[in-house]
């Protein structure tokens, strides 16, 4: 026997290069025999690889920073044959890199961003998500975005007088100077990933985790109603609710060119084969709506922190504001909610 196949988003240094390290170790009591962890192009070319059979994949899922990574979720949605049954979380931080000489050299000119040996103006290469997570620093040394295909392939073809953005590990990886580290505009940033395997596999897969000892599942689930119209989310949401399921995400995506029509992913506390889910799940599909199952994998306790007063956007309404003086309340009112 040969050890199974495990395709990550390449080249190596990738966040989710760490994902599929970390999964290689949580995952040996479903693989006795290893793996062998082989970089991809995309999350496409991954997916594609697990639907042939040629080995599992981790692909990128949810960002706690910028939120679901889209393109993985569309292209799970539309893939046949693959389903995930593992999630692994990993810490993000950046760094902020060069090729060339030491930019910390004294005799390195510094330019009006701020950065030793950096023209005005340079580039900066990132994943979009990376780009996104790193505005702050973007924005105050006036660098010029340029999307990559990942965080580390930035770093892999960064040219001198340009930065990029990645792990620390992609500094020796690439032979690179660190200019600065943990660049990202929020700390505690966290990237929760999905292991891919062949649908047909997973109901075993998951039958081994029962059997040692895994007693609580999540799923994710993708619903279509076929018709459209008022009240048709909120009777799929009733009959879920019904069914007693705890739903810790709820989110849409558009049918591509198709005005008004919309998937509907839910993430529950909850597996398919359980009574309750699944006579809920067997009651959507008999009143003609479409279903599709896209990962269960062990459950892990999230944590439930109270929303303070100092998280909330500019603006809206709360209790404490309705507490105000009548007068003062609906002038408020009026502005927040467009009475």
């Amino acid at each position: 026997m040969t050890a199974r196949t495990l395709y990550y988003l390449g080249p190596q240094g990738t966040f989710t290069h760490q994902a599929a390290a970390d999964a290689e170790r949580r995952l040996q009591a479903y693989e006795p025999e290893g793996f062998a962890l082989v970089p991809a192009r995309n999350a496409s070319e991954i997916i594609r690889m697990v639907q042939s059979g040629q080995g599992w994949g981790v692909i990128a899922w949810e960002n706690n920073v910028e939120g679901y990574v889209v393109p993985n979720l569309d292209g799970l949605i539309d893939a046949g044959g693959v389903a995930g049954f593992a999630r692994i979380g990993v810490d993000i931080s950046f760094d902020a890199f060069t090729r060339g000489p030491d930019p910390l050299d004294a005799h390195a000119a510094v330019g009006a961003g701020g950065i030793a040996g950096i023209p005005d103006h340079a580039t900066v290469s990132a994943h979009p998500h990376g780009l996104a997570q790193c505005r702050r620093f973007v924005e105050h040394h006036q660098l010029q975005p340029v999307p990559a295909a990942s965080n580390a392939a930035a770093c892999r073809d960064l040219q001198p007088g340009q930065v990029a953005l990645g792990p620390s590990i992609c500094g020796p990886l690439y032979d690179l100077h660190a200019i600065a580290t943990q660049v990202q505009d929020y700390h505690g940033a966290r990237t929760e990933f999905l292991v891919l395997g062949p649908r047909d596999e997973i109901p075993q897969l998951l039958k081994t985790a029962r059997t040692q000892g895994v007693n609580e599942f999540e799923s994710i689930i993708a619903f279509i109603p076929l018709s459209t119209g008022p009240g048709v989310l909120a009777n799929l949401l009733d009959m879920l609710r019904d069914a007693g399921s705890n739903m810790t995400s709820f989110i849409s995506r558009p049918i591509k060119g198709h005005d008004g029509t919309y998937s509907f992913i839910a993430t529950i506390d909850a597996a398919p084969w359980q009574d309750s889910l699944r006579g809920a799940l067997a009651a959507i599909v008999s009143q003609g709506d479409w279903v599709k199952t896209l990962a269960v994998y062990p459950r892990r306790e999230r944590p439930n922190p109270p929303v303070d007063a100092w998280m909330l956007p500019a603006g809206g309404m709360r209790a404490a504001t309705i507490a105000m003086q009548d007068d003062a309340a609906h002038n408020v009112a009026r502005r927040e909610l467009l009475w």
